[in-house]
């Protein structure tokens, strides 16, 4: 305590200032005056030794406790029950350190995000990328024109899979990051859902697929153009899972709670055993197709949750799957 320059300052002051009082008080009213005077410096003298003493003893815990904080060790909580600007400084000292600690926790996780997705992307793209390897030393031996055509659109066809399949990644990618603001505005619901059906008329037209809609004159408060993504992604599920002849239904319908989008399918179904992973990136059921990726549900739930909707499927294996898409009216 004495080799602190600033408490030792403060105490010779006050032996000093008692000393002289002591010798002021013995001139002017004699012995028992300087007693007394020196008896309550010595009082005062002592008291401010013990609250400064233990004042600095408490800035010194805090110092250790910054210390640790600072190692990155883990550190123990510092509030305390008591009144006054120490009190003050512990509390926000721990509310700082406690939001420097919830960073480091996002940014490990940000990490190991990162790191899964990596790996993910690489185990997708290996597949095309092997396959158009060999197509291309085919190609390079191959003399017969009618099989250097084929390789040619077995070329193509990988490379408009790894070019979707990029593409999607780096969506997720940025909506995961946080980089992409979603632009809520009042759209039609029968607008909504005339953009999403458009891009599959010639593909259910080939298949013979057949679509009824029944849209009310309701209006949804969503970003227009990755809400139209989200749903062409089911209704590309829908068809992929649909034979000849089955039908596509479309609805909406509006409640005290939320409104929605009811996309429903009398294909295949889903099995019981997938549909509880049906949203997770790159899960295939077993009646996904040869070419699945497993990636665009899980970009329709993201982009959904990201505008505070949800997105409820309900299926019966053989039967069909119902797709039930919701914008609260409310954030839940």
């Amino acid at each position: 305590m004495f080799r602190n320059k600033e408490f030792k300052f403060m105490f010779i002051t006050a032996a000093v200032f008692t000393a002289a009082l002591s010798v002021c008080g013995y001139a002017i009213c004699g012995v028992a005056a300087a007693v007394l005077v020196l008896i309550l410096g010595i009082g005062i003298t002592t008291g401010f030794v013990m609250i400064t003493r233990r004042r600095y003893a408490d800035i010194d815990a805090l110092n250790s406790y910054l210390v640790r904080v600072l190692a990155g060790d883990e550190a123990p909580g510092i509030l305390d029950q008591e009144e006054g600007e120490l009190s003050l400084l512990k509390t926000n000292i721990y509310k700082a350190t406690s939001t420097l600690n919830y960073q480091k926790d996002l940014l490990s996780k940000d990490k190991l995000a990162l790191s899964n997705a990596i790996a993910d992307i690489s185990h997708q793209l290996k597949t095309p990328l092997t396959s158009m390897i060999v197509m291309n030393d085919l190609l390079k031996t191959e003399d017969d024109e009618g099989k250097r055509k084929e390789f040619l659109t077995t070329q193509s066809n990988q490379l408009d899979r790894m070019s979707w399949l990029i593409q999607t990644l780096l969506k997720l990618s940025k909506i995961d990051a946080g980089t992409i603001t979603m632009k809520p505005e009042q759209v039609q619901a029968g607008l909504l859902v005339q953009e999403v059906i458009k891009a599959f008329e010639i593909q259910m037209e080939l298949k013979n697929i057949s679509c009824k809609k029944q849209i009310s004159d309701i209006s949804f408060n969503c970003d227009r153009n990755w809400t139209i993504e989200a749903l062409q992604n089911i209704v590309k599920n829908c068809i992929e899972h649909m034979e000849s002849g089955d039908l596509l239904s479309i609805s909406t319908s509006d409640t005290n709670i939320y409104k929605e989008i009811t996309i429903e399918d009398t294909g295949c179904g889903i099995a019981g055993e997938d549909l509880p992973h049906i949203f997770e990136r790159f899960y295939k059921g077993k009646n996904a197709g040869k070419d699945s990726v497993g990636i665009g549900l899980a970009l329709s739930k993201t982009i959904i949750t990201s505008q505070h909707g949800d997105i409820i499927v309900e299926s019966t294996e053989g039967v069909g799957t119902k797709f039930s898409v919701r914008f609260y009216k409310t954030i839940i």
